[in-house]
């Protein structure tokens, strides 16, 4: 199938404008991720998943989504409403009390769309795995997706999961790390360089590729390569090029919007920039 890369695109700028108007509205929340993302969300759920918005926790003979970076769970959000798992309107409760859509992903809501708890970071890796080994076991011949950031990768439990992964040849697994090079604290270079990304995860047995993840021709193009070197005998890693904040300039080039609500004023400010293009919720 040829995805139409424009209508893609502009559904995504819709998703940016979801992202800063969920945050502004409960003043918590973390749009800097979540904007960086947006392109490779919308690609995921319109174009790469198999996916069922008739929502089962099972999902058998689907494609499977675990996010390990659940604190850029507005991104998610969005794309999960605008996918029909849930209602738009649904989308304002954001961060609000007895709210489904709580800061980071939870189950217990019974929110569509979402199987495991995520926001500890480290924990997704294993979780990713552990569903990939499951469809194995039980012949479901679909894959499993996961994103994951880049400070995320300063947690060891993700370097004993990615060496279980190639040990064990889980190449039903297409994983992807969010590289903004910013984390809460300041730059991943000062906070903990993370070093050569493609040469560790080689070294760690995975199959490796690279994309700007803020081009969605690119991103569309890197999942369908993803899925074409899927069930050769190695998990794949893609390592997505992102800007934190992407799409609104006061917000780009910063850590200092990972974590902090728009006021009014840079709500405006912010949705001046991007184009309303499938509605507001």
């Amino acid at each position: 199938m040829n995805p139409d890369i424009d209508k893609l695109t502009r559904l995504a700028a819709q998703v940016r404008r979801d992202i800063v108007r969920m945050v502004h509205g409960c003043q918590s929340g973390h749009p800097g991720g979540s904007l960086g993302c947006a392109d490779y969300f919308v690609a995921l759920y319109f174009h790469a998943l198999k996916h069922n918005t008739k929502f089962d926790m099972d999902g058998n003979d689907e494609d499977l989504f675990f996010l390990s970076n659940g604190h850029i769970s507005p991104v998610w959000y969005s794309v999960l409403a605008r996918s029909g798992y849930f209602e738009l309107s649904e989308l304002a409760s954001f961060r609000k009390i007895n709210s489904r859509l709580q800061g980071h992903p939870t189950t217990h809501e019974g929110l569509p769309g979402i199987r495991v708890a995520s926001g500890s970071l480290g924990q997704g890796m294993s979780v990713a795995i552990g569903a990939a080994l499951a469809k194995k076991l039980n012949k479901d011949n679909r894959l499993v997706y996961s994103l994951h950031g880049d400070g995320e990768l300063q947690e060891g439990q993700t370097w004993e999961a990615a060496m279980y992964a190639s040990h064990n040849k889980v190449d039903n697994l297409i994983s992807a790390i969010d590289v903004n090079g910013q984390q809460i604290d300041g730059s991943t270079e000062n906070v903990l360089s993370l070093g050569n990304l493609r040469a560790k995860w080689e070294a760690f047995g995975w199959e490796v590729l690279e994309m700007n993840g803020n081009d969605m021709s690119d991103v569309i193009r890197v999942l369908d390569l993803a899925v074409s070197k899927t069930g050769k005998g190695k998990p794949i890693m893609i390592l997505m090029q992102t800007m934190m904040g992407n799409g609104i300039d006061f917000m780009m080039h910063s850590h200092k919007w990972h974590g902090v609500a728009p006021n009014d004023e840079q709500l405006a400010l912010a949705l001046a920039q991007v184009e309303e293009t499938h509605g507001d919720y």
